[in-house]
């Protein structure tokens, strides 16, 4: 073909009205055997191209117009404003066929599609762009979910699960199950809005759960924020939401007649013992059940240890406790609720986990050492007193004796 026939069709080609690309491929068809669309592209000064490489060289096809007006508005922009390439290789298929492979990434993104027909492969391309858009659909990504439901399932057993201890787990699932998934759904997490995150909040707050809201809140910006290290997402919805951080009510220690109260009221069951080591340990409720006798020690789980870590704390048989494990060489604990149920109605305006702010309470006013308190209800000492301090059973003992009031 000659420099004029080209120039012609050149021509042609850009006066044909909007919306006959039909008629634009047919000449292009027409004329592809005599120039090469690298030859178009220098002509045209088109610059929305897709590099085709195959075996006789690099050439460029372009997509129409009315193929880019089809793309997401992202990537539209993308391709028109910031130069991002989609590479097309072209390679044998079979003896008489090619094989066109478009691809590119975008955003951290890899999309790749392919074909041996070149116009059905850059459809798909499109469509794979449309989806990557919407969420609906990711290209390949090590297997990670972007679906809200799917990945939270994902990070919860892959990471969380082993960070926190079973208690603080199994409270974390149930208020997703409760009130995030319902709200969410398997959403993609790309379409998830500040705006819908604020509607959770807000209907946690009207329906008077200020703590259930707050823990929503951490939940939410803790699962944004694990999207955006995997790629899912480039900005956490949670940072344009509104909230109000929930003051926590403490403990509020049993008064001397109200400790008297609660053992009287139970003298001749089971419950009195039971409320005799909550009062006189420190336990928290849900250690109840782990608590054993060895020696003149009450032993049991540390339930506040994370990473699967499993800690002992003792605490000493005191003057207080002593009377009323006089003889029992194992211990009994009902159900949570049964002793929960029972506590309530003797003293309705404290709570079970009162039993251990009073005992915190009753061996600070007995003098007893603050190392040594820290180790019966299962704090840590801090800093380097954690790495070096082993107290002894001797020292413990000791301590407890001074549990008398």
């Amino acid at each position: 073909m000659t420099q004029q026939e080209l120039d012609n069709i050149i021509k042609t080609l850009k006066v044909i009205p909007d919306g006959n690309d039909g008629m634009a491929r047919t000449i292009l068809k027409a004329a592809a055997d005599s120039i090469t669309l690298e030859r178009i592209k220098s002509l045209t000064g088109e610059s929305n191209g897709v590099n085709l490489q195959s075996d006789g060289g690099s050439d460029v096809l372009a997509f129409s117009r009315k193929e880019i007006d089809s793309m997401p508005r992202t990537f539209r922009k993308q391709f028109r404003c910031k130069g991002i390439t989609a590479h097309v290789h072209k390679r044998r298929s079979g003896k008489r066929n090619w094989n066109y492979e478009i691809r590119c990434q975008v955003n951290h993104q890899k999309i790749n599609v392919s074909s041996n027909n070149l116009e059905e492969a850059k459809q798909k391309f499109i469509r794979r762009l449309q989806e990557v858009e919407s969420g609906v659909a990711s290209p390949k990504n090590n297997g990670i979910p972007s679906t809200f439901d799917k990945f939270s399932n994902y990070f919860f057993e892959k990471f969380y699960k082993r960070k926190v201890c079973t208690t603080t787990y199994r409270v974390a699932m149930s208020n997703y199950k409760n009130h995030v998934l319902p709200h969410f759904g398997d959403m993609p997490i790309k379409q998830i809005t500040a705006d819908k995150c604020q509607a959770l909040l807000d209907r946690l707050i009207a329906d008077d759960k200020p703590r259930t809201e707050e823990n929503v809140h951490t939940m939410l910006n803790m699962l944004f924020k694990a999207a955006i290290k995997h790629g899912i997402i480039q900005h956490n919805p949670i940072d344009m939401v509104f909230h109000t951080k929930h003051e926590r009510e403490h403990g509020k220690a049993l008064t001397k007649d109200e400790d008297k109260l609660l053992l009287s009221s139970t003298e001749g069951t089971p419950y009195q013992k039971m409320f005799a080591i909550g009062l006189y340990t420190g336990l928290r409720p849900n250690e109840y059940k782990t608590a054993v006798i060895q020696g003149d020690f009450i032993i049991a789980n540390n339930s506040k240890r994370k990473n699967g870590k499993k800690e002992l704390k003792k605490i000493p048989i005191t003057p207080m406790l002593a009377p009323y494990i006089e003889d029992t060489t194992e211990l009994y604990f009902t159900r949570l609720e049964q002793i929960r149920n029972k506590f309530n109605k003797i003293l309705p305006n404290h709570k079970l986990y009162d039993l251990r702010t009073t005992f915190y309470t009753r061996c600070t006013e007995c003098g007893i050492a603050e190392a040594a308190i820290k180790e019966y209800v299962g704090h840590a000492l801090g800093g380097l007193a954690d790495t070096y301090t082993d107290l002894s059973d001797d020292f413990l003992r000791a301590e407890g004796r001074k549990f008398l009031y």
